[in-house]
């Protein structure tokens, strides 16, 4: 009987690492490399146009925290390149078109941007070409907390969007 469990232990300890990485990538999201505005789905949460009638403005600047060219190198050598979106907390109201503006300042990194949803649904997901700008007319439908982030520079170069209910007309 003692030959069958060590057999049985061999057995599964040889068999268990196997499903623990096959469990791991079934869990962990794959990356998406496509770039796409709302669906019709998401454009229940948030409609993204081109151009259109605004209401207001914001513009968000990339911002190199540290990078290999001009920050302290131990920095960098410890915890990489460090960027961030600068404003990081944008206040709007819904049904109010507004008018995102991303400028990428960095002449030789390239970022992304994805929009999620209160529930983390991704909503929208566009590359920030070195040395542009690129903007949108959003027209958010859901009061909530949205984040955007660059996938590329997480954990840090992330932002939200707190989107209030529109004013009253009294």
């Amino acid at each position: 009987m003692k030959w069958i469990w060590r057999g049985a232990l061999i057995a599964a300890s040889a068999i268990l690492p196997a499903l623990i990485g096959i469990a791991s990538a079934a869990a962990a999201p794959p990356i998406d490399t496509h770039f796409y505005l709302p669906d019709a789905a998401a454009s229940k949460i948030v409609s993204v146009a081109k151009t259109g009638d605004v209401e207001a403005e914001v513009i968000v600047l990339t911002e190199a925290v540290a990078i290999t060219e001009t920050g302290p190198k131990e920095t960098v050598a410890k915890f990489g390149e460090v960027y961030a979106f600068s404003p990081s907390f944008i206040a709007i109201r819904r049904e109010v078109p507004t008018v995102l503006t991303f400028w990428n300042l960095q002449p030789d990194d390239e970022h992304d941007l994805m929009l999620t949803a209160p529930d983390f649904t991704v909503l929208m997901h566009l590359t920030l070409a070195p040395l542009s700008k690129t903007s949108y007319v959003l027209t958010f439908h859901q009061d909530g907390i949205f984040t955007f982030y660059c996938t590329i520079h997480q954990p840090e170069m992330n932002g939200q969007i707190l989107v209030l209910p529109p004013t009253s007309t009294k």
